[in-house]
């Protein structure tokens, strides 16, 4: 008969070092060493997710905003125009850290009104303390007698029309309502169109696309072209 190490006559068939008894030393250190290696894991993960994370908040900073240039049979469109609302496409690009930069196509809608016009029409901008409600500079809200707004309503996020008949911009999504200049006038958006950054060199014309929060009258950026 065999015996095993116990001298108990009976053989261990189909057992293993973890079926054997174990000393109290032998056990707190497969504890210590299991606890270890979730520590490590742990901190490698949180060192993975972190940078990512960051990656996924949008940035409401100005710094690595890059303006895009508009399509130049549109601009000189809106060159000719006179009193209608002209739709601009451009090529939008976005780099988030950790994914290769990504083109899609997107527009605005651009006006032709001087200075005086606009800035009596949009008190919501142009603030009687003399301060501009806009995340940036005055000069690029009207540049030249041009003014470029985001195509999306400013109520809910949707894209709105220019219904050209009546000379206004329409959502379909709730029924907000907006004049030439832009300034609302029926349904329930908070606020007027969102201006976007103009600039024009040389006579070619680039805009700076910004996303703002929808529903509140203030315009807070959630994110800057990157």
């Amino acid at each position: 008969m065999a015996h095993d190490a116990t001298g108990s006559g009976h053989a261990h068939f189909g057992t293993s070092a973890y079926d054997l008894p174990q000393t109290a030393d032998e056990i707190t250190r497969r504890t210590f060493m299991a606890k270890a290696t979730v520590a490590i894991g742990g901190l490698i993960g949180l060192g993975l997710a972190i940078p990512i994370v960051g990656s996924l908040i949008p940035d409401t900073s100005s710094g690595g905003a890059k303006p895009s240039p508009l399509d130049a049979a549109g601009w000189k469109e809106l060159q000719a125009a006179t009193d209608k609302a002209v739709q601009i496409s451009f090529t939008l690009k976005n780099k988030d850290a950790y994914l290769p930069e990504e083109s899609s196509p997107a527009s605005v809608w651009g006006i032709k009104t001087s200075l005086e016009r606009f800035k009596a029409a949009r008190p919501d901008i142009f603030l009687a303390d003399g301060k501009l409600n806009l995340p940036f500079p005055y000069s690029q809200a009207n540049v030249m007698g041009f003014t470029v707004f985001s195509p999306i309503c400013p109520h809910l996020g949707c894209r709105y029309n220019y219904d050209a008949a009546n000379n206004k911009f329409a959502c379909p999504c709730h029924g907000s309502q907006f004049d030439y200049e832009g300034k609302h006038i029926a349904g329930p958006a908070a606020r007027g169109l969102d201006p976007l950054p103009l600039n024009i060199k040389d006579g070619d014309a680039e805009v700076t696309w910004i996303r703002y929060r929808s529903t509140i009258p203030d315009r807070l950026v959630v994110s800057y072209t990157s």
